[in-house]
């Protein structure tokens, strides 16, 4: 096959400008592979940032494979964060969840680093060490081979298969299943905003599946329960007394990492992220409110009060 003919432009830009360009086009990417690492937007960028600085004290010329140098550099750096992360998260303030990324109502039109990490799968993965963490999703979700895994991890491929299978299997046991029709899901959606707003702990009841579990992260910051609330009716109640607290509230359903989820706006401002995992039956099984402020700064980006 015939090589296509070199950009004019290109050919007489310096290695340093063809670097920043490539950069550039990897960058979406780069960031998704260390927020599916991390769980977190403001230090995947963080990371990416500091592997472009890294790349600019590198010699550039002497990189035969400029994107997998980006790739590997990015996942080294977000695996080392991730460790210290987990040191930093045994002595935050209640529990710890995800930060959400706004996406496209329809999946179909979603495009960027949420597009392959739903939020029931970020869930799940803060349970997996950072090695198995790495691995399943440097491999099963943005395809690296295992070569590559390696090359990340400074391991041997036969280890990062072991890590990727073991992931995995974690993965399927403990990944909720929620093969809900997206249509009902924002129905259910919908209808769980009304009995919130309304503070109709009866309805709420009927809408939660008895083993419900509701997690909020309030980070310390805001306020938030401190523990998890499990069981229909003590998560109703709940949900009843917070829409108490409050007068001047609404929600508004958006989308977060390719579901519906609620946004909760207070006097004008941005309070929450509210994302449910649906059962098939229909009955909620998870409530999920991300109340820390910190992981709410690309959703106030997206959804600027009217």
């Amino acid at each position: 096959m015939n090589e296509p003919e070199a950009n004019p432009s290109q050919a007489a830009a310096s290695p340093a400008d063809r670097a920043l360009a490539q950069y550039e086009e990897l960058r979406p990417r780069l960031v998704g592979v260390a927020y599916g690492l991390l769980g977190s937007v403001a230090e995947a960028e963080d990371v990416v940032q500091d592997a472009w600085l890294r790349l600019q004290r590198t010699d550039i010329d002497a990189i035969e494979d400029l994107t997998g140098w980006l790739v590997t550099t990015t996942s080294r750096l977000a695996l080392d964060v991730l460790r210290s992360a987990r040191v930093r998260r045994e002595t935050y303030v209640g529990p710890w969840l995800p930060e959400p990324v706004a996406t496209a109502p329809d999946p179909a039109d979603a495009v960027g680093l949420a597009d392959s990490l739903s939020w029931a799968m970020l869930v799940v993965l803060e349970t997996l060490s950072p090695a198995e963490r790495a691995a399943f999703v440097l491999h099963d979700v943005f395809g690296l081979t295992f070569d590559e895994v390696a090359t990340a991890l400074g391991r041997t491929p036969a280890s990062c298969r072991k890590l990727a299978s073991r992931a995995r299997e974690h993965v399927e046991t403990r990944k909720p299943r929620f093969d809900v029709d997206p249509e009902e899901h924002r129905h259910v959606v919908e209808a769980f905003s009304r009995a919130v707003v309304s503070g109709d702990v009866d309805s709420l009841t009927a809408l939660l599946d008895p083993a419900a579990v509701l997690t909020s992260d309030g980070g310390g910051i805001v306020r938030a329960a401190r523990n998890p609330i499990r069981g229909a009716e003590k998560v109703a109640r709940f949900l009843a007394g917070v829409t108490a607290m409050y007068v001047d509230f609404e929600h508004r359903v958006t989308s977060v990492n390719g579901g519906p989820a609620l946004l909760t706006v207070v006097g004008g401002e941005v309070g929450g992220i509210t994302i449910l995992g649906i059962a098939e039956d229909g009955r909620i099984v998870a409530v999920d409110m991300v109340r820390n402020p910190d992981k709410l700064t690309g959703i106030h980006e997206v959804h600027r009060p009217r």
